[in-house]
Formats: C-alpha cells, structure tokens, sequence
C-alpha cells in the first residue's frame, strides 16, 4: 500500500512539474499566422481577416498534384475562413455586397481565378481540395484579373488599396500567382 501511495506521489509531482514546464516554455508561432487588411473606399471601411501560410518548398497552385488544385473551391487562406467586413454597401467585381459580414472563397479555375463572396461565416478547416463553401449562402462569382508576380511570393498576402474616388482593389498574392478584383463603394 505504501509503495502504491509513494508511486501516486512521484507521477503526480512528475505531471504538475511537466506542466509548469510547458507553461514557461515560449510559445511556437502559428504555421499560418492571423493578418488583415483594411481600407477606406469611398468613406466606406472594407476589412479583411484571414490567416497567411508559406510556401515552404511545396507546390500551391497549378495541376493536381499542388496544396490547391485546379478547379477547386479556395477558403483563400487556412484555418479559420477568411472574413470580410464592409461597413458599407460595395461592389466587389461584378457582385452587390450590402453591408455585413462575409467569407471569401476563390474558385481555382485555371483558365482566370473567380473570386466568391458567402454571406455564410465562421467556418473552419479543410482537407486538400475540399471546400466548407455551402452554395446556396453564396451571393455569386465574379472573375479575378490574373498576373504573375516579378518574384515568388513565400507568404501569401491579401492586400486592400484605395483608388481613385470611390474605387478600389483588393489583391491575392501567394507564391507565382497574383490576381485581383475591383471594389467600388455605391
């Protein structure tokens, strides 16, 4: 019995020394760190909140055999769905977004990228080409303007720009893809 006792003592000092341990060791940085963007159009404020992975030697877009492959539905970043608030009504390409609250996907098509915006929020992880898109929330697809960029982009980034007046641009960038849609306040 006292031998059951002492063994109970020692794994319970062992388990509360092994947490004390944990607690004070640094704390690893997120493989896909949270970013945002945001941005004033036309009095309008336009925010974006997604998470950002690297490239980390592997192949993203482009075939099959890539992270994302063609024809497939994007959650355009990782973890939790990319979230897109407009304090205003806009326009995002072709599309009527009044304003709320959002998830933005992107339809890899490898003919021109089309961007789609779901009034659907909150979603999380996926598998590989998988999607939690549900199509009936989506407002629609709108085409995307595809260039590459001068140099690999390692850690893809969304990023929100002001135009002229009440226009604006937001753009995609991840390792040798670049593509971007116009955004107009109304």
């Amino acid at each position: 019995m006292k031998t059951y006792r002492v063994l109970t003592g020692v794994l319970a000092l062992a388990v509360v020394a092994g947490l004390g341990s944990a607690q004070d060791a640094p704390k690893k940085a997120p493989a896909s760190p949270p970013a945002e963007t945001s941005v004033a159009i036309g009095g309008k404020t336009v925010t974006i909140k997604y998470s950002a992975p690297s490239v980390k030697g592997r192949k993203i877009f482009g075939g099959s055999d890539a992270l994302q492959p063609d024809n497939t539905i994007w959650r355009a970043g990782a973890n939790q769905a990319t979230a897109l608030h407009t304090d205003g009504d806009i326009a995002i390409g072709n599309l009527n977004v009044p304003a709320g609250d959002y998830t933005l996907y992107v339809f890899l098509d490898p003919k021109g990228w089309q961007l789609i915006v779901s009034r659907q929020t909150g979603q999380w992880g996926i598998g590989r080409g998988g999607t939690s898109l549900d199509e009936s929330k989506a407002i629609g697809r709108t085409p995307m303007k595809m260039s590459k960029p001068a140099t690999l982009v390692e850690t893809y980034k969304m990023t929100l720009m002001a135009g002229e007046g009440q226009k604006g641009m937001l753009t995609l960038e991840w390792e040798n893809v670049s593509a971007s849609v116009d955004i107009v306040a109304k």
